[in-house]
């Protein structure tokens, strides 16, 4: 059985969708679907359970889960980079990844975690996933540092030899329109355009970056699944790794795919950043992707203009925008 935590969300929907791909259909999906929309992302999906989160944790807690487990993709955490609650994100994205990485383990399981690039912070230290660089990290909002305490302690317990962490940069594709403010600006660029017939912009708050001109290192989320894939089907060793495409790009580079992928002129109108943005926003970020050589990883990452083009013309522009297997 495979267990897929967050596995109504974003990613981890698209997840189960590659474990389908493969023919696999053992899979248990944990959640918490409360009123939002995240259940039309495994409406045509193929998956064995449904588990709510806290009622998960509590199997876990009791030892009482039914399965043989091969396992865990744990995608599941708070994602929203404007949390202010410090203890809800150390209870959901830390110590909960703690007891479920243990339980993994124990049981010998394949455990993936999903880890951001939100832990590299401003990136003056550069965005190396090398273990000697983790401890100099400096995560410049609450969201990351949940997500390097756990990074952390893998490294501290000795378990990066048996359990993969996965540092996603900006991720982008079907199946994330639950997430309201959080979603990618391919999708809220695709409806403003519609609208409006342009698109607004952040001005930079930095004078080595002019307006649009932020670089971020933009991935598909189906080489985000293809990725994962890999490290469950091919690879048996462990370890912290990024997940981007190891190229960045701008901002006004990816308002410029989604013009074309639509068919439309570009146009474009900047705005001042919020205040609550400034200090916390990353103004660039370029995974550095070495270790697809160093292991021998054939998985391609597709360029911004071909990612933009399948998300707008197969799923943004379609009537049912979602992933089905």
């Amino acid at each position: 059985m495979y267990i897929v935590t967050g596995g109504a969300g974003f990613i981890g929907s698209v997840v189960v969708w590659r474990l389908n791909q493969a023919g696999i259909d053992d899979i248990v999906i944990v959640d918490d679907l409360g009123s939002s929309d995240k259940w039309k992302n495994i409406r045509q999906l193929r998956y064995a359970d449904y588990v709510q989160r806290d009622a998960f944790l509590r199997m876990l807690e009791e030892d009482a889960l039914p399965w043989p487990l091969t396992a865990v993709l744990h995608m599941g955490a708070c994602s929203n980079t404007t949390e202010r609650n410090a203890e809800f994100l150390i209870r959901n994205n830390f110590k909960y990844s703690q007891t479920l990485c243990r339980f993994a383990l124990r049981r010998g399981a394949r455990f993936i975690n999903a880890s951001s690039a939100a832990t590299y912070g401003d990136g003056s230290q550069g965005f190396s996933d090398r273990l000697d660089r983790l401890r100099s990290l400096i995560p410049l909002n609450m969201y990351g540092y949940s997500k390097h305490l756990f990074d952390l302690w893998l490294a501290r317990e000795d378990l990066l030899g048996q359990a993969v962490s996965l540092k996603f940069f900006n991720v982008y594709g079907p199946n994330e329109y639950h997430k309201g403010s959080m979603r990618s600006v391919i999708c809220k660029a695709w409806h403003e355009i519609n609208a409006n017939g342009r698109l607004h912009l952040f001005r930079s708050n930095h004078p080595d970056y002019p307006d649009g001109g932020q670089l971020r290192d933009f991935i598909y989320v189906k080489d985000c699944a293809e990725i994962i894939w890999w490290f469950l089907s091919q690879y048996s060793g462990g370890g912290i790794y990024n997940a981007g495409t190891g190229v960045a790009r701008s901002w006004n580079d990816l308002a410029h795919a989604v013009f074309l992928a639509m068919g439309r002129e570009t146009r474009i109108e900047y705005v001042d950043m919020p205040e609550e943005f400034g200090c916390g926003y990353q103004n660039f970020t370029q995974a550095d992707m070495d270790w697809l050589a160093r292991l021998h990883c054939p998985v391609s990452m597709r360029s911004l203009e071909d990612g933009a083009h399948d998300y707008v013309c197969r799923y943004l522009a379609k009537p049912s925008p979602y992933l089905a297997s």
